[in-house]
Protein backbone atom coordinates (compact mmCIF):
# COMPACT_ATOMS: atom_id res chain seq x y z
CA UNK A 1 0.00 0.00 0.00
CA UNK A 2 1.27 3.45 -0.86
CA UNK A 3 0.60 4.50 2.73
CA UNK A 4 3.69 2.53 3.83
CA UNK A 5 5.81 5.57 3.01
CA UNK A 6 5.29 9.22 3.89
CA UNK A 7 5.46 10.40 0.29
CA UNK A 8 3.24 7.60 -0.96
CA UNK A 9 0.70 8.14 1.79
CA UNK A 10 0.54 11.88 1.06
CA UNK A 11 -0.02 11.19 -2.64
CA UNK A 12 -2.70 8.62 -1.84
CA UNK A 13 -4.43 10.95 0.62
CA UNK A 14 -4.46 13.74 -1.96
CA UNK A 15 -5.96 11.41 -4.57
CA UNK A 16 -8.64 10.17 -2.16
CA UNK A 17 -9.54 13.74 -1.20
CA UNK A 18 -9.88 14.61 -4.89
CA UNK A 19 -12.14 11.60 -5.35
CA UNK A 20 -14.20 12.71 -2.38
CA UNK A 21 -14.64 16.14 -3.98
CA UNK A 22 -15.71 14.59 -7.30
CA UNK A 23 -18.22 12.31 -5.56
CA UNK A 24 -19.57 15.19 -3.50
CA UNK A 25 -20.06 17.33 -6.60
CA UNK A 26 -21.74 14.52 -8.52
CA UNK A 27 -25.50 14.82 -8.88
CA UNK A 28 -28.04 12.27 -10.05
CA UNK A 29 -31.20 14.40 -10.27
CA UNK A 30 -33.19 12.59 -12.96
CA UNK A 31 -35.49 9.88 -11.61
CA UNK A 32 -34.14 7.05 -13.72
CA UNK A 33 -34.80 3.41 -12.78
CA UNK A 34 -31.38 2.96 -11.20
CA UNK A 35 -31.12 6.43 -9.65
CA UNK A 36 -32.34 5.62 -6.09
CA UNK A 37 -29.76 2.85 -5.67
CA UNK A 38 -27.04 5.02 -7.18
CA UNK A 39 -27.88 7.93 -4.87
CA UNK A 40 -27.72 5.63 -1.85
CA UNK A 41 -24.39 4.23 -3.06
CA UNK A 42 -23.08 7.80 -3.45
CA UNK A 43 -24.17 8.70 0.09
CA UNK A 44 -22.54 5.61 1.56
CA UNK A 45 -19.35 6.17 -0.40
CA UNK A 46 -19.14 9.73 0.89
CA UNK A 47 -19.78 8.50 4.42
CA UNK A 48 -16.99 5.97 4.27
CA UNK A 49 -14.58 8.47 2.76
CA UNK A 50 -15.42 11.03 5.46
CA UNK A 51 -15.82 8.63 8.36
CA UNK A 52 -13.03 6.18 7.70
CA UNK A 53 -10.75 6.33 4.66
CA UNK A 54 -9.65 9.97 4.88
CA UNK A 55 -9.38 10.03 8.72
CA UNK A 56 -7.45 6.77 8.74
CA UNK A 57 -5.06 7.90 5.99
CA UNK A 58 -4.57 11.15 7.86
CA UNK A 59 -3.75 9.36 11.14
CA UNK A 60 -2.59 5.80 10.70
CA UNK A 61 -1.56 5.64 14.37
CA UNK A 62 -5.02 6.53 15.73
CA UNK A 63 -6.71 3.98 18.04
CA UNK A 64 -8.42 1.01 16.44
CA UNK A 65 -12.20 1.46 16.20
CA UNK A 66 -14.21 -1.74 16.65
CA UNK A 67 -17.89 -1.28 15.78
CA UNK A 68 -20.30 -3.71 17.43
CA UNK A 69 -23.25 -4.32 15.12
CA UNK A 70 -25.97 -6.85 14.68
CA UNK A 71 -29.65 -7.61 14.37
CA UNK A 72 -32.47 -6.41 16.57
CA UNK A 73 -32.44 -8.16 19.94
CA UNK A 74 -29.04 -9.76 19.42
CA UNK A 75 -27.78 -8.43 22.77
CA UNK A 76 -25.17 -5.97 21.48
CA UNK A 77 -25.46 -3.46 24.30
CA UNK A 78 -25.49 -6.16 26.96
CA UNK A 79 -22.38 -7.66 25.42
CA UNK A 80 -20.59 -4.28 25.32
CA UNK A 81 -21.53 -3.57 28.92
CA UNK A 82 -20.34 -7.03 29.95
CA UNK A 83 -16.99 -6.60 28.17
CA UNK A 84 -16.47 -3.23 29.86
CA UNK A 85 -17.72 -4.51 33.24
CA UNK A 86 -20.41 -1.89 33.85
CA UNK A 87 -23.35 -0.29 32.10
CA UNK A 88 -22.01 2.13 29.53
CA UNK A 89 -24.58 1.47 26.81
CA UNK A 90 -28.27 1.44 27.63
CA UNK A 91 -29.86 -1.84 26.51
CA UNK A 92 -33.08 -1.38 24.54
CA UNK A 93 -36.11 -2.79 26.29
CA UNK A 94 -38.58 -1.68 23.65
CA UNK A 95 -38.02 -2.08 19.92
CA UNK A 96 -36.96 -0.23 17.90
CA UNK A 97 -34.24 1.33 19.99
CA UNK A 98 -33.89 4.99 18.96
CA UNK A 99 -30.86 6.06 20.96
CA UNK A 100 -27.48 7.49 20.14
CA UNK A 101 -24.63 5.12 19.34
CA UNK A 102 -22.15 4.83 22.20
CA UNK A 103 -18.37 5.05 21.73
CA UNK A 104 -16.34 3.71 24.64
CA UNK A 105 -12.66 4.63 24.77
CA UNK A 106 -9.75 4.96 27.17
CA UNK A 107 -9.47 8.48 28.66
CA UNK A 108 -6.03 8.94 27.10
CA UNK A 109 -7.58 8.45 23.65
CA UNK A 110 -10.25 11.14 24.12
CA UNK A 111 -8.62 13.60 21.70
CA UNK A 112 -8.96 11.09 18.86
CA UNK A 113 -12.74 10.92 19.20
CA UNK A 114 -13.97 14.18 20.72
CA UNK A 115 -13.30 16.15 17.54
CA UNK A 116 -14.58 15.66 13.98
CA UNK A 117 -11.72 13.39 12.89
CA UNK A 118 -14.16 10.53 12.38
CA UNK A 119 -17.94 10.65 11.96
CA UNK A 120 -17.87 14.43 11.39
CA UNK A 121 -21.61 14.47 10.72
CA UNK A 122 -22.51 13.31 14.24
CA UNK A 123 -22.60 15.57 17.26
CA UNK A 124 -20.72 14.54 20.42
CA UNK A 125 -22.59 14.14 23.68
CA UNK A 126 -21.41 13.02 27.11
CA UNK A 127 -22.93 12.23 30.49
CA UNK A 128 -25.82 9.96 31.34
CA UNK A 129 -28.27 8.62 28.79
CA UNK A 130 -31.48 10.58 28.30
CA UNK A 131 -34.77 10.09 26.49
CA UNK A 132 -33.70 12.70 23.93
CA UNK A 133 -30.82 10.57 22.67
CA UNK A 134 -31.16 9.92 18.95
CA UNK A 135 -29.21 8.78 15.89
CA UNK A 136 -27.90 12.29 15.13
CA UNK A 137 -25.18 12.14 17.78
CA UNK A 138 -22.61 9.76 19.26
CA UNK A 139 -22.28 9.44 23.04
CA UNK A 140 -18.66 9.38 24.26
CA UNK A 141 -17.90 7.26 27.33
CA UNK A 142 -14.28 7.37 28.60
CA UNK A 143 -13.33 4.47 30.89
CA UNK A 144 -10.19 2.73 32.13
CA UNK A 145 -11.92 -0.59 31.54
CA UNK A 146 -11.07 -0.27 27.83
CA UNK A 147 -7.39 -0.49 26.95
CA UNK A 148 -5.74 2.47 25.25
CA UNK A 149 -5.37 1.99 21.53
CA UNK A 150 -8.80 0.41 20.96
CA UNK A 151 -12.32 1.81 21.18
CA UNK A 152 -15.71 0.06 21.05
CA UNK A 153 -18.73 1.59 19.33
CA UNK A 154 -22.19 0.14 20.04
CA UNK A 155 -24.20 0.73 16.85
CA UNK A 156 -27.97 0.69 16.19
CA UNK A 157 -29.65 -2.41 14.81
CA UNK A 158 -28.80 -3.16 11.20
CA UNK A 159 -32.38 -4.35 10.56
CA UNK A 160 -34.20 -1.71 12.62
CA UNK A 161 -37.69 -0.78 11.50
CA UNK A 162 -36.57 2.84 11.81
CA UNK A 163 -34.84 3.86 8.58
CA UNK A 164 -32.60 6.40 10.32
CA UNK A 165 -31.29 3.66 12.59
CA UNK A 166 -30.55 1.34 9.66
CA UNK A 167 -28.77 4.10 7.76
CA UNK A 168 -26.68 5.04 10.78
CA UNK A 169 -25.79 1.40 11.44
CA UNK A 170 -24.51 1.04 7.87
CA UNK A 171 -22.58 4.30 8.19
CA UNK A 172 -20.94 3.23 11.44
CA UNK A 173 -19.96 -0.18 10.11
CA UNK A 174 -18.30 1.54 7.14
CA UNK A 175 -16.31 3.66 9.63
CA UNK A 176 -14.90 0.63 11.46
CA UNK A 177 -11.40 -0.78 11.43
CA UNK A 178 -12.95 -3.95 12.83
CA UNK A 179 -16.54 -5.18 12.55
CA UNK A 180 -17.75 -7.20 15.54
CA UNK A 181 -20.98 -8.82 14.40
CA UNK A 182 -23.29 -10.02 17.13
CA UNK A 183 -25.92 -12.59 16.22
CA UNK A 184 -27.88 -15.27 18.05
CA UNK A 185 -28.30 -18.99 17.75
CA UNK A 186 -31.82 -18.39 16.48
CA UNK A 187 -30.94 -15.70 13.91
CA UNK A 188 -27.37 -16.28 12.75
CA UNK A 189 -28.56 -17.30 9.27
CA UNK A 190 -30.78 -14.24 8.70
CA UNK A 191 -30.40 -12.53 5.35
CA UNK A 192 -29.63 -8.95 6.49
CA UNK A 193 -26.50 -9.75 8.53
CA UNK A 194 -25.14 -11.93 5.77
CA UNK A 195 -25.65 -9.20 3.20
CA UNK A 196 -23.39 -6.97 5.28
CA UNK A 197 -20.94 -9.80 5.97
CA UNK A 198 -20.64 -10.45 2.24
CA UNK A 199 -19.97 -6.75 1.75
CA UNK A 200 -17.31 -6.89 4.44
CA UNK A 201 -15.70 -9.86 2.71
CA UNK A 202 -15.71 -8.13 -0.67
CA UNK A 203 -14.03 -5.06 0.83
CA UNK A 204 -11.48 -7.03 2.84
CA UNK A 205 -12.73 -5.65 6.15
CA UNK A 206 -11.49 -7.27 9.34
CA UNK A 207 -14.41 -9.12 10.98
CA UNK A 208 -15.06 -10.96 14.25
CA UNK A 209 -18.34 -12.73 15.06
CA UNK A 210 -20.04 -13.17 18.42
CA UNK A 211 -22.59 -15.98 18.50
CA UNK A 212 -24.86 -15.05 21.41
CA UNK A 213 -27.56 -16.90 23.37
CA UNK A 214 -26.51 -20.37 22.27
CA UNK A 215 -28.19 -23.30 24.06
CA UNK A 216 -25.40 -25.16 25.96
CA UNK A 217 -26.07 -28.42 24.18
CA UNK A 218 -26.00 -26.92 20.70
CA UNK A 219 -22.74 -24.95 20.84
CA UNK A 220 -20.65 -27.29 18.70
CA UNK A 221 -23.28 -27.86 16.00
CA UNK A 222 -24.22 -24.20 15.59
CA UNK A 223 -20.62 -23.01 15.75
CA UNK A 224 -19.59 -25.54 13.10
CA UNK A 225 -22.45 -24.52 10.83
CA UNK A 226 -21.67 -20.81 11.26
CA UNK A 227 -17.97 -21.42 10.55
CA UNK A 228 -18.95 -23.15 7.30
CA UNK A 229 -21.11 -20.21 6.25
CA UNK A 230 -18.29 -17.77 6.99
CA UNK A 231 -15.88 -19.92 4.99
CA UNK A 232 -18.22 -19.82 1.99
CA UNK A 233 -18.12 -16.02 2.12
CA UNK A 234 -14.33 -15.88 2.32
CA UNK A 235 -14.39 -15.00 6.04
CA UNK A 236 -12.76 -18.17 7.34
CA UNK A 237 -10.14 -16.05 9.16
CA UNK A 238 -12.83 -14.31 11.23
CA UNK A 239 -12.67 -15.46 14.89
CA UNK A 240 -15.93 -16.73 16.42
CA UNK A 241 -16.76 -16.05 20.07
CA UNK A 242 -19.58 -18.12 21.57
CA UNK A 243 -21.80 -16.91 24.43
CA UNK A 244 -24.14 -19.54 25.83
CA UNK A 245 -27.59 -18.69 27.11
CA UNK A 246 -27.00 -17.38 30.66
CA UNK A 247 -28.76 -15.56 33.48
CA UNK A 248 -27.63 -11.92 33.70
CA UNK A 249 -25.98 -10.74 36.91
CA UNK A 250 -26.77 -7.08 37.59
CA UNK A 251 -27.59 -6.73 33.89
CA UNK A 252 -24.26 -8.25 32.79
CA UNK A 253 -23.25 -11.59 31.33
CA UNK A 254 -21.21 -13.92 33.56
CA UNK A 255 -17.48 -13.22 33.33
CA UNK A 256 -16.69 -16.66 31.95
CA UNK A 257 -18.90 -16.00 28.91
CA UNK A 258 -17.03 -12.86 27.86
CA UNK A 259 -13.56 -13.72 29.10
CA UNK A 260 -12.26 -14.97 25.73
CA UNK A 261 -13.57 -11.93 23.86
CA UNK A 262 -12.18 -9.53 26.48
CA UNK A 263 -8.81 -11.22 26.29
CA UNK A 264 -8.72 -11.05 22.51
CA UNK A 265 -9.59 -7.35 22.49
CA UNK A 266 -7.02 -6.59 25.20
CA UNK A 267 -4.31 -8.45 23.28
CA UNK A 268 -5.22 -6.56 20.12
CA UNK A 269 -5.08 -3.24 21.96
CA UNK A 270 -1.69 -4.07 23.46
CA UNK A 271 -0.04 -5.24 20.26
CA UNK A 272 0.82 -2.30 18.00
CA UNK A 273 1.73 -4.59 15.11
CA UNK A 274 -1.52 -6.53 15.40
CA UNK A 275 -3.47 -3.27 15.38
CA UNK A 276 -1.51 -2.07 12.37
CA UNK A 277 -2.27 -5.33 10.56
CA UNK A 278 -6.02 -4.90 11.15
CA UNK A 279 -5.88 -1.27 10.00
CA UNK A 280 -3.87 -2.21 6.92
CA UNK A 281 -6.28 -5.00 5.99
CA UNK A 282 -9.42 -2.91 6.35
CA UNK A 283 -7.97 0.26 4.85
CA UNK A 284 -6.54 -1.59 1.87
CA UNK A 285 -9.87 -3.32 1.33
CA UNK A 286 -11.71 0.01 1.49
CA UNK A 287 -9.28 1.60 -0.97
CA UNK A 288 -9.60 -1.28 -3.41
CA UNK A 289 -13.39 -1.05 -3.22
CA UNK A 290 -13.33 2.64 -4.17
CA UNK A 291 -12.65 1.86 -7.81
CA UNK A 292 -15.72 -0.30 -8.34
CA UNK A 293 -17.91 2.00 -6.27
CA UNK A 294 -16.76 5.08 -8.15
CA UNK A 295 -17.25 3.27 -11.45
CA UNK A 296 -20.86 2.54 -10.49
CA UNK A 297 -21.32 6.29 -10.06
CA UNK A 298 -19.64 6.88 -13.42
CA UNK A 299 -22.15 4.51 -15.00
CA UNK A 300 -25.06 6.23 -13.25
CA UNK A 301 -23.71 9.62 -14.31
CA UNK A 302 -23.48 8.48 -17.93
CA UNK A 303 -27.07 7.27 -17.76
CA UNK A 304 -28.16 10.66 -16.44
CA UNK A 305 -26.31 12.48 -19.20
CA UNK A 306 -27.70 10.15 -21.86
CA UNK A 307 -31.24 10.58 -20.52
CA UNK A 308 -30.87 14.37 -20.59
CA UNK A 309 -29.59 14.25 -24.15
CA UNK A 310 -32.45 11.99 -25.20
CA UNK A 311 -34.98 14.39 -23.70
CA UNK A 312 -33.37 17.34 -25.43
CA UNK A 313 -33.10 15.38 -28.67
CA UNK A 314 -36.85 14.82 -28.61
CA UNK A 315 -37.49 18.52 -28.03
CA UNK A 316 -35.05 19.59 -30.74
CA UNK A 317 -36.57 17.14 -33.22
CA UNK A 318 -40.08 18.43 -32.52
CA UNK A 319 -39.18 22.06 -33.20
CA UNK A 320 -37.01 21.14 -36.17
CA UNK A 321 -40.04 19.36 -37.62
CA UNK A 322 -42.20 22.39 -36.85
CA UNK A 323 -39.75 24.62 -38.70
CA UNK A 324 -39.72 22.24 -41.68
CA UNK A 325 -43.50 22.19 -41.80
CA UNK A 326 -43.66 25.98 -41.75
CA UNK A 327 -41.14 26.15 -44.59
CA UNK A 328 -43.09 23.54 -46.55
CA UNK A 329 -46.24 25.54 -45.94
CA UNK A 330 -44.61 28.54 -47.58
CA UNK A 331 -44.02 26.71 -50.85
CA UNK A 332 -46.72 24.06 -51.15
CA UNK A 333 -49.64 26.42 -51.72
CA UNK A 334 -51.08 25.96 -48.23
CA UNK A 335 -51.12 29.72 -47.61
CA UNK A 336 -53.05 30.42 -50.83
CA UNK A 337 -56.20 28.63 -49.77
CA UNK A 338 -59.50 29.92 -48.50
CA UNK A 339 -59.49 33.51 -47.28
CA UNK A 340 -56.35 34.49 -49.20
CA UNK A 341 -57.82 33.34 -52.51
CA UNK A 342 -61.08 35.12 -51.78
CA UNK A 343 -59.27 38.36 -51.01
CA UNK A 344 -57.10 38.01 -54.10
CA UNK A 345 -60.18 37.61 -56.27
CA UNK A 346 -61.69 40.65 -54.61
CA UNK A 347 -58.42 42.44 -55.18
CA UNK A 348 -58.11 41.90 -58.93
CA UNK A 349 -61.46 40.54 -60.16
CA UNK A 350 -60.62 36.93 -61.03
CA UNK A 351 -62.33 36.12 -64.30
CA UNK A 352 -61.84 39.39 -66.14
CA UNK A 353 -58.38 39.87 -64.74
CA UNK A 354 -57.14 36.43 -65.84
CA UNK A 355 -58.35 37.13 -69.40
CA UNK A 356 -56.36 40.36 -69.36
CA UNK A 357 -53.32 38.43 -68.23
CA UNK A 358 -53.61 36.31 -71.30
CA UNK A 359 -53.58 39.47 -73.46
CA UNK A 360 -50.66 41.64 -72.47
CA UNK A 361 -48.72 42.56 -69.41
CA UNK A 362 -49.42 46.22 -70.07
CA UNK A 363 -53.15 45.66 -69.65
CA UNK A 364 -52.48 43.84 -66.40
CA UNK A 365 -50.38 46.72 -65.21
CA UNK A 366 -53.04 49.27 -66.20
CA UNK A 367 -55.81 47.28 -64.57
CA UNK A 368 -53.78 46.78 -61.42
CA UNK A 369 -52.74 50.46 -61.22
CA UNK A 370 -56.25 51.76 -61.63
CA UNK A 371 -57.50 49.24 -59.08
CA UNK A 372 -54.96 50.32 -56.49
CA UNK A 373 -55.72 53.96 -57.02
CA UNK A 374 -59.43 53.39 -56.86
CA UNK A 375 -59.72 51.09 -53.83
CA UNK A 376 -56.46 50.77 -51.91
CA UNK A 377 -58.24 49.25 -48.90
CA UNK A 378 -58.47 45.93 -50.75
CA UNK A 379 -54.69 45.61 -50.63
CA UNK A 380 -54.95 45.82 -46.86
CA UNK A 381 -57.62 43.11 -46.87
CA UNK A 382 -55.38 40.78 -48.86
CA UNK A 383 -52.41 41.60 -46.64
CA UNK A 384 -54.46 40.84 -43.53
CA UNK A 385 -55.56 37.52 -44.99
CA UNK A 386 -51.96 36.59 -45.78
CA UNK A 387 -50.86 37.71 -42.31
CA UNK A 388 -53.57 35.64 -40.67
CA UNK A 389 -52.62 32.60 -42.73
CA UNK A 390 -48.95 32.84 -41.78
CA UNK A 391 -49.80 33.38 -38.12
CA UNK A 392 -52.10 30.36 -38.06
CA UNK A 393 -49.47 28.17 -39.70
CA UNK A 394 -46.69 29.17 -37.27
CA UNK A 395 -48.94 28.96 -34.21
CA UNK A 396 -50.36 25.59 -35.18
CA UNK A 397 -46.95 24.01 -35.82
CA UNK A 398 -45.59 25.47 -32.57
CA UNK A 399 -48.49 24.06 -30.57
CA UNK A 400 -48.09 20.68 -32.21
CA UNK A 401 -44.38 20.69 -31.33
CA UNK A 402 -45.09 21.43 -27.66
CA UNK A 403 -47.78 18.76 -27.35
CA UNK A 404 -45.55 16.27 -29.17
CA UNK A 405 -42.67 16.91 -26.76
CA UNK A 406 -44.92 16.45 -23.73
CA UNK A 407 -46.27 13.20 -25.15
CA UNK A 408 -42.81 11.81 -25.93
CA UNK A 409 -41.24 13.00 -22.66
CA UNK A 410 -43.85 11.13 -20.65
CA UNK A 411 -42.54 7.92 -22.22
CA UNK A 412 -38.85 8.70 -21.60
CA UNK A 413 -36.89 8.20 -18.34
CA UNK A 414 -36.95 11.44 -16.37
CA UNK A 415 -39.38 13.14 -18.77
CA UNK A 416 -42.50 12.83 -16.68
CA UNK A 417 -40.57 14.21 -13.71
CA UNK A 418 -39.77 17.36 -15.73
CA UNK A 419 -43.35 17.78 -16.97
CA UNK A 420 -44.63 17.55 -13.40
CA UNK A 421 -42.02 20.05 -12.21
CA UNK A 422 -42.69 22.38 -15.16
CA UNK A 423 -46.36 21.89 -16.18
CA UNK A 424 -46.12 24.79 -18.62
CA UNK A 425 -43.96 22.60 -20.87
CA UNK A 426 -47.05 20.61 -21.87
CA UNK A 427 -48.05 23.52 -24.11
CA UNK A 428 -46.52 26.48 -25.90
CA UNK A 429 -45.72 29.71 -24.07
CA UNK A 430 -48.78 31.67 -23.02
CA UNK A 431 -47.68 34.67 -25.11
CA UNK A 432 -46.84 32.67 -28.24
CA UNK A 433 -49.77 34.10 -30.24
CA UNK A 434 -48.75 37.66 -29.43
CA UNK A 435 -45.13 37.03 -30.35
CA UNK A 436 -46.09 35.40 -33.62
CA UNK A 437 -48.35 38.32 -34.53
CA UNK A 438 -45.43 40.64 -33.91
CA UNK A 439 -43.15 38.34 -35.91
CA UNK A 440 -45.41 38.46 -38.97
CA UNK A 441 -45.81 42.23 -38.73
CA UNK A 442 -42.04 42.59 -38.54
CA UNK A 443 -41.68 40.31 -41.54
CA UNK A 444 -44.17 42.42 -43.48
CA UNK A 445 -42.00 45.37 -42.59
CA UNK A 446 -39.05 43.46 -44.07
CA UNK A 447 -41.06 43.00 -47.28
CA UNK A 448 -41.88 46.68 -47.60
CA UNK A 449 -38.27 47.63 -46.94
CA UNK A 450 -37.15 45.20 -49.64
CA UNK A 451 -39.52 46.86 -52.10
CA UNK A 452 -38.17 50.29 -51.20
CA UNK A 453 -34.56 49.11 -51.39
CA UNK A 454 -35.14 47.62 -54.82
CA UNK A 455 -36.03 51.06 -56.26
CA UNK A 456 -32.45 52.02 -56.96
CA UNK A 457 -33.00 54.12 -60.09
CA UNK A 458 -35.55 56.68 -61.21
CA UNK A 459 -37.31 54.33 -63.55
CA UNK A 460 -37.88 51.64 -60.93
CA UNK A 461 -38.80 54.21 -58.34
CA UNK A 462 -41.39 55.68 -60.66
CA UNK A 463 -42.94 52.26 -61.20
CA UNK A 464 -43.03 51.62 -57.47
CA UNK A 465 -44.67 54.98 -56.92
CA UNK A 466 -47.21 54.13 -59.61
CA UNK A 467 -48.26 50.88 -57.96
CA UNK A 468 -47.65 51.85 -54.32
CA UNK A 469 -45.18 50.25 -51.91
CA UNK A 470 -47.91 48.56 -49.87
CA UNK A 471 -49.62 47.10 -52.92
CA UNK A 472 -46.38 45.72 -54.33
CA UNK A 473 -45.42 44.41 -50.91
CA UNK A 474 -48.68 42.48 -50.66
CA UNK A 475 -48.18 40.99 -54.10
CA UNK A 476 -44.59 40.03 -53.20
CA UNK A 477 -45.90 38.26 -50.10
CA UNK A 478 -48.36 36.37 -52.27
CA UNK A 479 -45.74 35.42 -54.86
CA UNK A 480 -43.48 34.26 -52.01
CA UNK A 481 -46.07 31.60 -51.18
CA UNK A 482 -47.25 30.91 -54.76
CA UNK A 483 -47.21 27.26 -55.82
CA UNK A 484 -49.84 24.74 -56.82
CA UNK A 485 -48.29 21.85 -54.93
CA UNK A 486 -50.72 20.46 -52.40
CA UNK A 487 -53.76 22.20 -53.89
CA UNK A 488 -56.37 20.16 -55.71
CA UNK A 489 -59.53 20.62 -57.73
CA UNK A 490 -60.75 24.05 -58.78
CA UNK A 491 -58.20 25.73 -56.48
CA UNK A 492 -55.38 24.69 -58.80
CA UNK A 493 -56.46 26.99 -61.55
CA UNK A 494 -57.09 29.86 -59.19
CA UNK A 495 -53.76 29.47 -57.39
CA UNK A 496 -51.93 29.02 -60.67
CA UNK A 497 -53.49 32.14 -62.00
CA UNK A 498 -52.60 33.92 -58.80
CA UNK A 499 -48.95 32.96 -59.22
CA UNK A 500 -48.84 34.06 -62.84
CA UNK A 501 -50.59 37.36 -62.24
CA UNK A 502 -48.48 38.24 -59.22
CA UNK A 503 -45.30 37.20 -60.97
CA UNK A 504 -46.10 39.25 -64.08
CA UNK A 505 -46.96 42.34 -62.07
CA UNK A 506 -43.72 42.25 -60.12
CA UNK A 507 -41.66 41.46 -63.22
CA UNK A 508 -43.13 44.51 -64.93
CA UNK A 509 -41.72 46.63 -62.08
CA UNK A 510 -38.48 44.90 -61.08
CA UNK A 511 -37.58 42.40 -63.79
CA UNK A 512 -37.79 38.60 -63.61
CA UNK A 513 -34.40 37.96 -61.94
CA UNK A 514 -35.08 40.55 -59.26
CA UNK A 515 -38.49 39.05 -58.52
CA UNK A 516 -37.04 35.59 -58.04
CA UNK A 517 -34.39 37.00 -55.70
CA UNK A 518 -36.98 39.03 -53.77
CA UNK A 519 -39.19 35.98 -53.27
CA UNK A 520 -36.24 33.86 -52.18
CA UNK A 521 -35.07 36.49 -49.72
CA UNK A 522 -38.61 36.97 -48.37
CA UNK A 523 -38.92 33.25 -47.65
CA UNK A 524 -35.46 33.23 -46.09
CA UNK A 525 -36.28 36.16 -43.79
CA UNK A 526 -39.52 34.54 -42.65
CA UNK A 527 -37.77 31.20 -42.09
CA UNK A 528 -35.09 32.91 -39.99
CA UNK A 529 -37.66 34.71 -37.86
CA UNK A 530 -39.66 31.51 -37.31
CA UNK A 531 -36.50 29.56 -36.43
CA UNK A 532 -35.58 32.21 -33.88
CA UNK A 533 -39.07 32.11 -32.37
CA UNK A 534 -39.01 28.31 -32.11
CA UNK A 535 -35.51 28.50 -30.62
CA UNK A 536 -36.94 30.62 -27.80
CA UNK A 537 -39.66 28.00 -27.27
CA UNK A 538 -37.05 25.22 -27.31
CA UNK A 539 -35.01 27.11 -24.72
CA UNK A 540 -37.81 26.47 -22.20
CA UNK A 541 -37.15 22.75 -22.48
CA UNK A 542 -33.39 23.24 -22.40
CA UNK A 543 -33.80 25.25 -19.20
CA UNK A 544 -35.92 22.54 -17.59
CA UNK A 545 -33.46 19.79 -18.51
CA UNK A 546 -30.49 21.87 -17.35
CA UNK A 547 -32.04 22.24 -13.89
CA UNK A 548 -31.90 18.45 -13.43
CA UNK A 549 -29.29 17.29 -15.92
CA UNK A 550 -25.82 16.44 -14.64
CA UNK A 551 -22.76 18.46 -15.51
CA UNK A 552 -21.43 17.03 -18.77
CA UNK A 553 -17.90 16.96 -17.28
CA UNK A 554 -19.03 15.13 -14.14
CA UNK A 555 -18.50 11.65 -15.56
CA UNK A 556 -14.95 12.43 -16.69
CA UNK A 557 -14.04 13.94 -13.31
CA UNK A 558 -15.31 10.88 -11.43
CA UNK A 559 -13.48 8.47 -13.72
CA UNK A 560 -10.23 10.43 -13.55
CA UNK A 561 -10.38 10.74 -9.76
CA UNK A 562 -11.02 7.00 -9.34
CA UNK A 563 -8.12 6.20 -11.66
CA UNK A 564 -5.81 8.49 -9.68
CA UNK A 565 -6.64 6.66 -6.44
CA UNK A 566 -6.00 3.32 -8.11
CA UNK A 567 -2.62 4.52 -9.38
CA UNK A 568 -1.65 5.89 -5.96
CA UNK A 569 -2.49 2.74 -3.96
Amino acid sequence: MAGDTGVGNARLLSAVQALRSAVSDATLPLDLPGAPAARLARTRLLDQLDDYVIPRLTSLDAPLLAVVGGSTGAGKSTLVNSVVGREVSLPGVLRPTTRSPVLIHHPSDAAWFSGPRILPGLARITGRHSASDGPGAVRLVPTDEVAAGLALLDAPDIDSVVEANRDLAAQLLAAADLWIFVTTAARYADAVPWELLREASERGTAVAVVLDRVPPGAVDDIRTHLAGMLREQGLDQAPIFTVVESELVDGLLPDDQTQRLRGWLAALAGDAQARADVVRQTLQGALVSLDARAQSLVTASKEQTAAGRTLMGAAEAAYAEAGTQVHDGMVDGTLLRGEVLARWQEFVGTGEFFRQVESTVSRVRDRFTSFLRGEPARADHLGEALQSGVESLVVNRGELAASSIARVWRTLPGGDQLIVAHPGLARSSSDLDTRIQRLVRDWQGDILQMVRDEGKDRRTTARIMAYGVNGLGVVLMLVTFASTAGITGAEVGIAGGTAVVGQKLLEAVFGDQAVRELARKARELLTTRVDELYAVELARYEGAVSTLQVDTDQTDRLAAAAAAVKDAR
